[in-house]
């Protein structure tokens, strides 16, 4: 399916919120101010997409809910976040 549908969108906010609330609550207290960089960008990115798909602009809120996500990926890949959810980031 090559389309962005409403509810596509709204499944992946889902996902990338329960993500964000998890990352919040387990930032690595050693290397905090990286930790706490990588959930700003996250955060930044996961307003945005709400703000393009206010806008109407899917693609892009689609787009910016990515990059929100794959910060928590990566911070959770580098373990600025101590996560194990594989489900929610690539930690396996």
């Amino acid at each position: 399916m090559n389309t962005i549908t409403k509810e596509k969108l709204e499944k992946y906010f889902s996902i990338t919120s329960q993500a964000l609330e998890k990352a919040k609550n387990a930032l690595d207290q050693e290397r905090l101010a990286e930790a706490e960089d990588f959930l700003d960008m996250a955060t930044r990115y996961f307003q945005d997409a709400k703000h393009f798909e206010e806008k109407g602009d899917l693609v892009t809120a689609f787009a910016a809910l990515n990059y929100a996500h794959g910060w928590l990926d990566a911070g959770a890949r580098i373990q600025l976040f101590k996560v194990s959810d594989n489900k929610l980031f690539t930690v396996d």
